[in-house]
């Protein structure tokens, strides 16, 4: 196989058409058998539901080059599980998690000369997507839907990843109380998008989103979990009924605890805690871990301990081994690497 003529190293986390890609579509009752489609664009009805009443949900994951050559996924399954709970608190028909397992599986082998060479810091995102696209025009779902899963080669989501970013705290909410908070659908991001802008003309890289209820505690960001680390070394990660359940998250915990022997505490952080962390980072598929050297807010601005220069030691430590796992360069105690077979 002949990988793409690229600059691997100098890519930039943003869309590229690649070759392939999965469709299927659910009509009076079920799905069909979906296929390979080298057709990047959807036709869709003006009177499509998700332009509407948004109904359209997402996922994000990556698919490595190992240094032994083997193209690997990590945790796919768990994506499915999230996509097929967020369908179902959206009214959208459920895609079965063994299928979408599988047409990760198709979309990354019919793009393999796509997926960044082993060592050069790139890796293929993978993005699962799921609209309304039967005509709505009263509030209801719609009758059809499209599910689709297209991939291209990215970089780094924040330039110098492993280099403290600037947050700022919203003065919006992401959420509402009781709301979809918890679920990656489209709807939540288009409300961070305003909030995000903002932050980047004042020279941040994203928010860091309170408690819709009370705006006492630490929520998220626009796009990412957040991580803290205490004065005693204990890792600490924010919990609410309203926040993203990250399998990036979920998978540095695995990490923390079970690998490197740390202690973790999910719990409610309160804002006025940040200022008594040492270490604080946001997390995610598509950031990983990026190390957070300071955070505004209307109250002035709190610096973390490690500053604006170089990423904290324990932050370095679970990146390192999360990413080594990702790519094949630490050994996958757990299961969690899906490598994919290109002789199918």
């Amino acid at each position: 196989m002949q990988k793409k003529n690229i600059d691997w190293a100098n890519l930039s986390f943003g869309y590229q058409p690649t070759d392939f890609r999965f469709e299927a579509r659910w009509k009076d009752g079920k799905w069909d058998e979906g296929k390979l489609t080298d057709n990047p664009n959807i036709e869709l009805s003006e009177a499509a539901c998700v332009f509407h009443y948004a109904q359209c949900c997402f996922e994000g994951l990556k698919a490595y080059e190992t240094e032994k050559g083997e193209i690997v996924t990590f945790r796919p399954e768990e994506n499915g599980k999230r996509m097929f709970n967020t369908a179902k608190r959206l009214e959208m028909p459920s895609f079965p998690v063994e299928k979408f397992v599988k047409a990760v599986e198709d979309v990354v082998r019919a793009n393999a000369a796509w997926v960044p060479p082993h060592g050069t810091g790139a890796t293929l995102y993978i993005r699962p997507v799921m609209i309304g696209s039967g005509p709505q025009i009263g509030v209801a779902p719609a009758h059809e839907f499209i599910f689709r899963i297209f991939v291209m080669p990215v970089g780094s989501y924040f330039k110098g990843a492993v280099k403290p970013i600037k947050l700022k705290v919203a003065e919006y909410d992401r959420a509402a109380p009781h709301g979809t908070g918890n679920i990656k659908a489209g709807l939540n991001y288009a409300m961070s998008l305003y909030p995000t802008m903002e932050a980047h003309r004042e020279g941040y890289a994203e928010n860091v989103y309170l408690d819709p209820a009370t705006r006492t505690f630490v929520e998220e960001t626009g796009g990412t979990n957040i991580m803290f680390v205490d004065k005693e070394g204990t890792i600490v990660i924010p919990s609410s009924t309203s926040i993203l359940p990250s399998i990036t998250r979920r998978s540095l915990v695995e990490v923390a605890r079970d690998i490197l022997g740390y202690k973790v505490e999910e719990r409610p952080v309160r804002f006025d805690e940040i200022k008594d962390m040492q270490e604080m980072a946001v997390i995610g598929t598509a950031a990983v871990l990026a190390p957070v050297g300071m955070v505004h807010s209307k109250d002035g601005d709190i610096y973390l301990p490690t500053g604006m220069d170089k990423i904290g030691p324990v932050s370095a430590k679970l990146r390192e081994t999360l990413t080594g796992i990702q790519m094949g360069d630490i050994e996958d105690v757990k299961g969690w690497v899906h490598k994919i077979d290109l002789n199918k």
